[in-house]
């Protein structure tokens, strides 16, 4: 594992190196994306990165230094032998004062860079009561407020699923706490609207992109409880790709059945063509 810190490559990821003002730990005030490495490349990093701007500006903290990330992302994979991995980019609103107003001492920028498993193809989920916010504030961002989505993934760990998968307000059916969720009904894909105030997945317009003219793919919201009588469930994500869904809850599910199947097909396919898509 290698770490950047604003421009500097640190010699140990545990070395003291953001200061305990830094409002990215005093309120979790920041942004941060999750990067697939694929053979030694990173995966859709400009979709990533991207993404991060916005979610930085529309959080308010201003426009992270891409030019500078992506050295970091550099320097952190130079000279390492990454299969398989996942960079974490986190930008703050920087050093602070105690409490919710920012300062005014510029953003910091971290970079990590680490190997890790290759998620299996196949996995379960368990739908949990606590609802995104679709109206709040953070509604569409990817913020490092992450606090009630690592609740909500311990309780699916302890019931031996992999993920939580939760509704909105309304009780639609929306997201897990990281990753976009995809049901079959018939032969048809379905996948929660951005309107339902899941986040838009890197993969997921991906998988919308590459799938469009082979398979009938729709965005629409129904109540979460569709996935009780759905006939394949997918989850889709940054290291997960596509990924079938053989249990929700206590319900059993064929996994992956023939649409997630051609759906992992197309995802090898297309993915393999370029790395930045």
């Amino acid at each position: 594992m290698l770490a950047w810190l604003d421009g500097q490559l640190l010699e140990s990821p545990e070395q003291p190196a953001i200061g305990v003002l830094d409002h990215g730990i005093i309120v979790g005030d920041g942004v941060f994306e999750t990067i697939k490495i694929e053979d030694g490349s990173p995966f859709a990093l400009t979709r990533h990165l991207d993404r991060m701007v916005r979610s930085a500006e529309g959080l308010g903290i201003g426009k992270p230094d891409v030019s500078a990330i992506r050295e970091g992302v550099a320097a952190t994979m130079e000279g390492q032998e990454l299969p398989f991995g996942r960079i974490r980019v986190t930008v703050t609103s920087g050093p602070g004062p105690l409490g919710s107003p920012r300062g005014d001492h510029g953003l910091t920028s971290v970079v990590i860079t680490e190997p890790c498993e290759r998620p299996p193809s196949v996995s379960s989920i368990v739908t949990v009561p606590w609802p995104r916010n679709d109206r709040g504030a953070l509604s569409g961002l990817k913020t490092t407020s992450y606090a009630e989505n690592a609740k909500m993934v311990e309780v699916a760990m302890a019931k031996g699923a992999s993920e939580a998968v939760m509704p909105n307000t309304a009780g639609l059916l929306c997201e897990g706490t990281g990753s976009n969720i995809m049901y079959v009904v018939g032969d048809q894909l379905i996948t929660p609207t951005l309107d339902s105030g899941c986040l838009a997945g890197v993969t997921r317009a991906l998988v919308l992109e590459w799938c469009a003219s082979e398979l009938d793919v729709v965005e629409k919201d129904a109540p979460i409880e569709v996935l009780r009588g759905a006939d394949e469930v997918i989850l889709v994500g940054t290291t997960r790709d596509v990924q079938g869904i053989e249990k929700v809850d206590d319900r059993e599910v064929a996994a992956p059945g023939p649409v997630t199947q051609r759906a992992q097909e197309i995802w090898v396919r297309e993915s393999a063509k370029n790395v930045d898509p």
